[in-house]
């Protein structure tokens, strides 16, 4: 028989790209999450549950299933709107994970609980590269929220042995590399914002200008979302300890590098660009050190932030080839 796991969050970017990987691996894939399922990750699951995770029927799924692994990645993220609703972001991240661990142990459900965590953790790291072990001082609720599952986690490993592994993305970016999966209209994050502009030939707002940067914007460490579904499976293997692990390439690209490759690779650009204002909650630089990972589990990053510009092109713009 084969394994099973149930990822939540499963419509969502980062799940989808994960059930690809996972049912190419020969496993049995279980998805659960609010929203209804696009077209194009249907064939992917095995079986799918159109509601919350933290329901009482939505928990009923992971007793049903007992999967051998749960790849966790619903919640709320983004950080400007935990400013302004942190609520919603306590609620979904930390009292509905609480809500699944809880239940987790009360039915005695002994799997792999694979957690996504953020570098939002760290708020404005002492320096750069980030490495795991550095200060947490978050400057989000969202950053906040994922903190406080974090230390859920431990304290729950610790007296009621739930295996866990977390992962801290750094900026998830790309798309599939085969054009199968890729992210929402309108997301938030700038590769998605500068690729709908110039596709769309709409103004860009560039957040954030004369920055303490080489070039005055922010900087940031861009991980494939192809690189992430990898390393939820690999984080499946007996070899990887509970424990907390960047998930980075450790280079930084800063907001005009990202403007400037998105439009060669487009050879275009957007109608007009201006500056806005720096964006609450956000860090200068952001860029993380990966070894402990690569250590562990021989993981390491099989594209970079060119790979990353052209798969989300391609995608973003897939009704026209």
């Amino acid at each position: 028989m084969s394994k099973k796991v149930i990822i939540t969050g499963a419509a969502g970017y980062i799940g989808g790209q994960t059930a690809i990987y996972f049912k190419e691996q020969g496993w049995t894939v279980i998805g659960i999450d609010r929203r209804p399922l696009s077209s194009h990750l249907v064939q992917w699951y095995d079986s799918y549950y159109q509601e919350s995770y933290a329901t009482p029927s939505g928990l009923e799924c992971f007793s049903f299933h007992c999967p051998d692994a749960i790849v966790h990645c619903a919640g709320s993220s983004l950080v400007g709107p935990s400013l302004m609703d942190p609520k919603t972001y306590y609620d979904n991240n930390f009292i509905a994970t609480k809500t699944l661990l809880d239940y987790m142990v009360e039915h005695k459900i002994h799997s792999k609980f694979i957690f996504s965590s953020s570098a939002a953790v760290y708020g404005n790291p002492i320096a750069t590269p980030i490495h795991e072990d550095d200060p947490k001082f978050p400057i989000s609720p969202y950053g906040m929220s994922k903190y406080m599952v974090e230390q859920l986690l431990e304290t729950y490993s610790h007296a009621y042995g739930i295996n866990y592994v977390g992962f801290r993305y750094f900026n998830a970016a790309g798309a599939d590399p085969h054009g199968r999966h890729g992210q929402e209209k309108s997301a938030t994050h700038i590769i998605a914002r500068v690729m709908e502009a110039i596709r769309d030939n709409q103004v860009f707002t560039l957040n954030g200008v004369g920055l303490p940067t080489d070039d005055g914007t922010c900087v940031r460490d861009y991980v494939h979302v192809a690189d992430i579904a990898k390393a939820h499976y690999y984080a499946t293997e007996h070899r990887v300890t509970a424990g907390f692990y960047n998930l980075s390439t450790g280079l930084g690209a800063s907001n005009l590098e990202i403007i400037n490759k998105c439009c060669v690779v487009s050879n275009s650009k957007p109608r007009e660009i201006i500056e806005g204002p720096m964006r609450d909650g956000d860090p200068n630089v952001l860029v993380a050190d990966n070894k402990k990972f690569f250590e562990v589990a021989n993981w390491q990053n099989e594209y970079h932030t060119d790979d990353i510009v052209e798969h989300a092109w391609k995608w973003y713009t897939r009704e026209l080839h």
